[in-house]
């Protein structure tokens, strides 16, 4: 499972996991001797519903964000998290691929086991160092871009995969679904940091 592989080489841009997610192009391939046979997987409604919610998600971090000025653009998130305005947005930006990397290996039916809260805190904590000067339109352009892929992503699962259930780490080792790790991490976390934004900044 390349999760923590994935989680250590977070960057500003992609990660090497985001051509891996955006494979699926709707078809399975059987083989029987030397012909190949093409099978349509069936679209879902559950999932097509999840990757609505993502972009909902990702359009109103963003609308909030444009009117910001350059003052709020650099405000901390709060006392205990020092993070500025700015720097969360990207951050939201970043985390997709990552989101629906373990949301694919749970749908797989395998346990994900080493990505921790101790691994994210300092994943966190490089990535806030190595963007602390993160420009809006950078950070909107990768919001815009991410969000879009991992919408993408999540369409092609089935509700199958959807239903498919492994010991997750961040829920303390409980087997939780796919859908779960969707609603949970891809789909919830800009929701979660925009609730955030708007109580630092008082709007």
């Amino acid at each position: 499972m390349p999760t923590k592989n994935v989680v250590a080489n977070q960057s500003g841009g992609s990660t090497k996991v985001e051509a891996e997610y955006l494979q699926d192009t709707g078809e399975r391939q059987t083989v029987d001797g030397p012909h190949i046979h093409k099978t349509q997987r069936s679209a879902s409604r559950r999932a097509e519903s999840l990757a609505a919610r993502i972009e909902e998600g990702a359009a109103g971090l963003e609308a909030f964000a444009q009117g910001l000025s350059e003052t709020e653009w650099g405000t901390p998130i709060s006392t205990g998290d020092r993070r500025t305005v700015g720097v969360i947005v990207h951050h939201v930006a970043t985390m997709y691929p990552i989101e629906v990397d373990i949301a694919r290996t749970v749908a797989s039916g395998k346990s994900v086991s080493d990505v921790t809260w101790e691994a994210v805190a300092q994943l966190n904590a490089k990535h806030a160092g190595d963007n602390a000067q993160v420009s809006k339109s950078a950070a909107l352009e990768l919001l815009q871009q991410n969000s879009r892929k991992a919408a993408a992503a999540v369409r092609a699962f089935t509700d199958q995969e959807l239903d498919n259930a492994a010991p997750f780490s961040l829920s303390f080792g409980a087997p939780v679904t796919a859908q779960f790790v969707i609603e949970d991490h891809a789909m919830r976390h800009s929701w979660h940091h925009l609730a955030a934004i708007r109580k630092a900044l008082g709007r």
